[in-house]
């Protein structure tokens, strides 16, 4: 498969030209990495090469010569857009019925495709609906693979997986690839370098910086993948070692929030024997926790434990019982509870409701009212580099760019409460980091962050406090992470 000379813009006259011209081939067989930051066109370059676009998906292009893969499956970054069927064992039928497998042999298959990607579920006739984030991306990595594709486009495929998830794909990949052709969009490149025979690094613009053996290229071009944001085997050392002043003064912001008479600070949030409930059953549970100005918490667990529940139960997107309080919001219906608390949900298309990036991000101000806020808007456009797309269609933008606006719009009320599903998957480093800075400049004024993750480096260089979920119950773990903190006013809490 190849491809020469490639032009492409998206709809829009004001749309700029990406792929200036970009020609590379790639070899039967070979395994190869798309590098480059959000928004550069790594996936419409799989959607290309792959015959999505334009076959499927009309986008003006040109291109001296396009050569495409008779035989091929694709993992898109967003799982639910995969999905045919509305059951876990339709959705591997369907591929295989299209393949003419005997019905009689099907049971036997699709049981073998779920292990193949450890989705262990007890029965297999069960809604993807049900299922969480990363249970369909395992899952539609095993549609996939049922194909017996020749060729793999696989985007972002571990993004939602938590790591013994992401090592069991990767080695599945590397158990079935053999002959196959991979070419790979991905973000976590520590767990899959061993695969890769060659690496290809996109520039901002779209243009090939780069081509060749992967460890050569990330010693070659290091400081130019630092200027433009993108991931490299030592970022989170390199950022540590440039920011060695700005640990030390969270450090002394942590110890100037402990209190000198012996009073503690009044809770944020308090949980007693609060339960969330999904499908008339119990998905997440916290009996007695407290939770003060400043905690930054990340939720940590395997996939399917009850992340997200936990989070939607704050939130009372999902039925309740017992109590969560949350100081200064009356009611526990969302709308109240929107005054104070800000949501980002696991997929930043769940949240958007108007035309246009600016209009997103403004939604619900106050007309000529708390002028703060709107120049608070301006500043998050620009400084999660959305500035030139503020007409844009939220739909038309990158999954990172998404991702950063949906954040970016739970920010701007300045909640007293962050609740925050997976906010860095799909971002480059730039857009990472600018995030996490963000996040801890409102930590440092007293905001609450409460962030699903299944990133460790976030776990120990950010948070104050890490809660565990595991079969839906929280438990307080031991912490102990690059800035020493402890709750206000006391001893830690411990999980009872």
């Amino acid at each position: 498969m190849s491809v020469t000379n490639l032009r492409l813009k998206y709809p829009g006259d004001d749309a700029p030209l990406i792929f200036q011209g970009v020609s590379f081939s790639i070899e039967p067989g070979e395994k190869v990495l798309l590098l480059g930051p959000s928004g550069c066109g790594k996936s419409t370059l799989l959607q290309v090469l792959s015959g999505i676009v334009p076959d499927m998906i009309e986008l003006p292009l040109k291109a001296d010569e396009i050569s495409k893969p008779s035989r091929w499956g694709y993992v898109f970054q967003d799982p639910d857009t995969q999905f045919c069927m509305p059951y876990i064992d339709e959705e591997i039928a369907f591929v295989l019925e299209n393949q003419e497998v005997p019905r009689e042999d099907m049971p036997a298959r699709i049981r073998y495709y779920l292990d193949l990607v450890g989705l262990h579920v007890p029965d297999a006739h069960t809604l993807i609906s049900t299922l969480s984030q990363g249970m369909k991306q395992r899952l539609a990595i095993a549609s996939v693979l049922a194909l017996e594709p020749e060729v793999l486009f696989l985007d972002e495929p571990t993004a939602l997986l938590d790591d013994e998830g992401t090592k069991q794909v990767w080695d599945t990949i590397r158990t079935i690839s053999g002959d196959k052709t991979l070419l790979v969009v991905e973000h976590k490149i520590s767990g899959m370098l061993d695969l890769l025979d060659r690496l290809i690094i996109l520039t901002p613009e779209g243009k090939v910086l780069a081509d060749g053996q992967p460890l050569a290229m990330f010693e070659m071009y290091k400081e130019q993948m630092r200027e433009y944001g993108i991931w490299y085997p030592e970022v989170w050392e390199d950022y540590a070692k440039a920011n060695v002043q700005a640990d030390v003064r969270r450090e002394e912001d942590q110890a100037d929030r402990q209190p000198t008479n012996m009073e503690p600070l009044a809770p944020v949030m308090v949980f007693q024997d609060f339960v969330g409930v999904r499908g008339g059953q119990i998905r997440t549970s916290v009996d007695n926790f407290s939770v003060y100005p400043g905690d930054w918490i990340t939720v940590v667990g395997a996939n399917g434990a009850g992340k997200s529940s936990l989070l939607l139960a704050i939130m009372r997107l999902i039925p309740t019982r017992g109590n969560c309080q949350i100081a200064g919001v009356k009611g526990n219906k969302v709308e109240h509870l929107a005054e104070q608390v800000g949501f980002v949900f696991q997929n930043p298309e769940f949240q958007f409701v108007t035309n246009s990036v600016e209009e997103e991000l403004t939604y619900g101000l106050p007309k000529g009212q708390q002028k703060g806020q709107w120049a608070a808007a301006e500043l998050l456009l620009r400084e999660y580099d959305l500035l030139a797309l503020r007409e844009r269609h939220p739909f038309q933008l990158s999954l990172g760019q998404k991702r950063r606006l949906s954040v970016a719009s739970a920010m701007v009320r300045g909640p007293r409460v962050l609740l925050l599903d997976e906010p860095t998957f799909g971002l480059d480093a730039r857009g990472t980091l600018r995030m996490l800075e963000g996040l801890e400049r409102l930590r440092a004024s007293g905001t609450v962050i409460v962030m699903v993750t299944h990133d460790h480096e976030i776990v120990q260089r950010w948070a104050t406090r890490v809660w565990q979920v595991d079969a839906g119950r929280v438990t307080e773990v031991t912490h102990a992470p690059a800035v020493t903190s402890s709750v206000p006013g006391g001893e830690p809490l411990l999980c009872k």
